[in-house]
């Protein structure tokens, strides 16, 4: 025979003390979520603009000159999108973005830093499945990669004379040493970093693009010239830009106009160091020195981007021309 248990009986007195707020007697109550607090947590999600301006606050590891690059880039996306909140940003909305500027006329490599920038202001938001980074439905236009076309020497002493005379001797030292231009700007090169005695400045680890640092030796006649625009040595304060003034976009604006105003073909100051590189590439130099003289890490990338076919390979007379700019 067997004996059913009876179940535990629980009195009032239990219930009541071990579960607060439980009224004797009486089943537990289920708690209803508010609604209005996942309403109040959609609100608080920014818009592309709010998004974007906290991802620039944060970029602290970044230097000054990508600093600036973050936010050309993402001036390109936010007059479309930067009153969208990130969450009602679709990839059809950035598909748009990528058809509205290349209408615009920009080019694939310039589009393809807006996206870049895009899809990490949206990462840094939180947006799942980000549609910046949908390959289905975003895609880059098409475009025929431009071959450079350095300047020649002729094309090059048509200019100098229109420039004011510190931009003449940016152009002669992007074009004796391959630099690049954001490593002599008045944000790079600062007179701390001279080496006059061997006639070379230093670019700083920060500066290089390799983050690796190196020394640029520079034509005798050349570096005397530059030298001259600085103060005395005992009142140089090794913070002050060499090239004071000079900024990549007033570089650029100011060759334009010389172009325009002599006749010639434009350029730019980065076809400088284009030129620069074939130009010791056609003199015998290897591949090794010249990647470690213009700070270019992967020789492959060197050989292929920066080699090209020169319509001459004269040498500018940079003492004479120098001395030229200074007169």
């Amino acid at each position: 025979m067997s004996v059913r248990p009876r179940p535990r009986a629980y009195s009032s007195r239990i219930l009541s003390t071990t579960v607060p707020g439980r009224v004797a007697g009486r089943p537990p109550r289920r708690r209803v979520p508010r609604l209005s607090q996942f309403a109040d947590a959609v609100d608080a999600m920014p818009t592309l603009a709010e998004a974007a301006e906290r991802w620039r606050a944060s970029r602290v590891d970044v230097t000054e000159g990508t600093a600036v690059g973050h936010r050309v880039q993402l001036g390109r996306a936010l007059p479309l999108l930067g009153a969208r909140r990130v969450d009602d940003i679709t990839p059809a909305d950035v598909a748009e973005v990528v058809a509205a500027l290349h209408a615009a006329g920009r080019k694939r490599e310039t589009i393809r830093k807006t996206l870049t920038a895009l899809a990490q202001v949206l990462d840094y938001a939180g947006v799942k499945d980000n549609p910046a980074r949908d390959r289905v439905h975003v895609r880059l236009p098409r475009q025929e990669r431009e071959e450079p076309a350095p300047p020649t020497a002729d094309q090059i002493e048509a200019v100098l004379p229109l420039m004011p005379h510190r931009y003449a001797l940016a152009v002669l030292v992007l074009d004796a040493t391959g630099m690049r231009v954001g490593e002599l700007e008045e944000k790079g090169l600062c007179c701390g970093d001279i080496d006059e005695p061997n006639t070379r400045w230093r670019i700083r680890r920060a500066l290089e693009k390799g983050r690796r640092g190196r020394w640029v030796p520079v034509p005798p006649n050349l570096f005397a010239a530059v030298v001259t625009m600085l103060p005395p040595r005992e009142d140089r304060d090794p913070r002050r830009p060499v090239f004071e003034g000079v900024t990549q976009e007033k570089l650029r604006t100011a060759i334009a106009r010389a172009c325009k105003a002599s006749g010639t073909p434009t350029w730019s100051p980065h076809d400088l160091r284009h030129r620069r590189i074939s130009l010791w590439h056609r003199q015998g130099e290897t591949w090794a020195l010249i990647g470690a003289r213009v700070g270019q890490r992967s020789l492959s990338v060197t050989a292929d981007t920066y080699t090209h076919v020169l319509l001459d390979d004269r040498e500018l007379d940079h003492a004479q021309l120098s001395c030229d700019a200074a007169g």
